[in-house]
């Protein structure tokens, strides 16, 4: 592996994980963080530190940026200008699609060139085999940076469209966020009749593992627009059901917001005449057709 310099703008738990893993891996790894005092560890364990972004941009070919979001990565950048000329700059912020496609024709304007990223991990994921991250934009960063990106974890490039990894990120980070909801819901239930959470969650985990053999299913029901085929729990079934868990949630005393939104959708396609119709009949309520549909 060629022991490409690299520097890394943002110091929080995510963008010290990523300087540690290109340190390991015997990177010379320049580092940069607003707040001073959050490079000292680093720097304790050899780091070169650097006392303003821009020297730290100067430092390496290969500029790795993890602030919190792109505001932020905006008032870092922005004052560089064509300081970036010739670097490739990877931004593993999380934002919008429209946000990277931006930031993507403000980087090439100076001269940079762009790949933004998505982190499917958490900070004591990366470096191992459960970390994978998402990437776009600029095919040529990414073939000539493969190797150093792969330190972070398993990486996937979506196309050249910068805004394809934040689009994929929010998407994978969404349907993580509607499980949690859901999780929490059910330790909020069983807490409520004195029951305790880790009593709950061997059932827990093996139910949702369970579930989780639907992600293919739906999809394929999605992309052809049949969702009637081989429905083994239709939604006008599901929809009278579904009072039963706003209703318990009420008697126990709990509140049922979290999962209360998919009721409503339900009883919708319902009463629109697709009771017939299995659950991810849902999206069509959702907005945005099939790609490729007229």
């Amino acid at each position: 592996m060629s022991e490409t310099p690299v520097t890394v703008l943002g110091l929080g738990d995510m963008g010290t994980a990523l300087a540690r893993a290109l340190m390991t891996a015997g990177h010379r790894t320049t580092v940069w963080n607003r707040t001073a005092a959050k490079a000292e560890a680093l720097a304790a364990e050899g780091a070169p530190t650097a006392a303003t972004a821009g020297a730290a941009v100067g430092a390496s070919p290969l500029v790795v940026v993890c602030l919190l979001d792109y505001d932020s990565v905006r008032q870092v950048l922005e004052p560089l200008g064509d300081a970036l000329s010739g670097k490739a700059v990877v931004n593993l912020t999380n934002g919008t699609p429209r946000q990277a496609r931006d930031l993507a024709a403000w980087a090439a304007g100076h001269g940079a060139q762009y790949l933004d990223g998505g982190i499917m991990a958490v900070p004591p994921m990366i470096g191992t085999p459960a970390a994978f991250l998402l990437y776009s934009g600029s095919p040529a960063v990414f073939a000539a940076h493969r190797a150093v990106l792969d330190l972070f974890g398993e990486s996937h490039h979506l196309g050249e469209d910068p805004g394809r990894a934040p689009l994929y990120d929010l998407a994978l980070l969404s349907a993580m966020y509607g499980m949690f909801s859901g999780v929490l819901h059910a330790y909020a239930l069983v807490r409520s009749d004195g029951v305790a959470a880790a009593d709950a969650a061997p059932l827990l985990g093996r139910w949702l593992t369970a579930m989780s053999g639907a992600v293919d299913g739906y999809a394929r029901q999605i992309d052809s627009g049949d969702h009637a085929t081989g429905v083994v729990s239709n939604l006008a079934m599901q929809s009278a059901a579904f009072v039963n868990f706003t209703g318990s949630a009420r008697d126990q005393g709990i509140s049922p917001e979290l999962i209360a939104p998919i009721g409503g959708l339900m009883a919708r396609r319902v009463a629109d005449g697709h009771g017939h119709e299995g659950l991810s009949g849902l999206v069509e309520l959702l907005g945005a057709g099939r790609p490729g549909a007229v």
